[in-house]
């Protein structure tokens, strides 16, 4: 069987489709309202299914973020040593690249219809907190001070969670979420930038 449509568009894999469903019910009965099972069942695929792909209902929103936060902390960890901002500024920012409208898009701009607010903040910070902890590391290891490190990899972890929600408010296709992300991290000092500061951190 042909793996494309009569349109001759491709066929939504599993993964899309229970995804797809998940927001659905998520806008129509609330996120703490629907069960896996509800998911699946729209979907009509067998839990297992879901469970191929998601650990939980809520990383239905985080899977495609989370991944990328994977392949950055990795990109980071694995890099050789050189130009510690360019480089980590350049990893950050490919973490955008590419990065289409999705579920948690949705759910960032539909959190309220959704009642899923706290959830997301919540959820968020833990994102943050990744992203930051993988430049500070990155950063220690080039040798800036460890104080500098930990501040500039908050700054990094909330550039690129900002960008998000800023790209998810103005709508689906609206603008390139690399371009939010690249204007985010504009705010962002180098970390050269700071060593004036040395004396006041010791």
């Amino acid at each position: 069987m042909s793996s494309e449509s009569r349109t001759g568009r491709p066929k939504a894999s599993s993964r899309e489709t229970l995804a797809e469903a998940a927001c659905e019910l998520f806008l129509e009965q609330g996120y703490h309202a629907t069960s896996v099972s509800d998911i699946t069942t729209r979907a009509g695929v067998s839990r297992s299914s879901f469970f191929n792909y998601f650990a939980s209902k809520g990383d239905v929103l985080w899977a495609a973020l989370d991944e990328r936060i994977l392949a950055l902390t990795r990109r980071l960890r694995d890099e050789p040593a050189g130009d510690a901002d360019a480089r980590v500024r350049s990893a950050v920012t490919a973490l955008a690249d590419g990065f289409r409208p999705d579920s948690l898009a949705l759910a960032a701009a539909q959190a309220e219809a959704m009642g899923i607010r706290d959830e997301l903040q919540r959820e968020a910070g833990v994102r943050r907190a990744r992203i930051a902890e993988a430049v500070a590391e990155r950063l220690r290891r080039e040798g800036v001070d460890p104080l500098q490190a930990e501040v500039l990899g908050a700054a990094y972890g909330g550039a690129v969670l900002a960008a998000i929600w800023r790209w998810a408010a103005r709508g689906p296709g609206r603008s390139e979420l690399v371009d939010v992300l690249t204007a985010a991290l504009a705010v962002v000092p180098r970390a050269d930038s700071l060593d004036q500061a040395d004396g006041a951190l010791a």
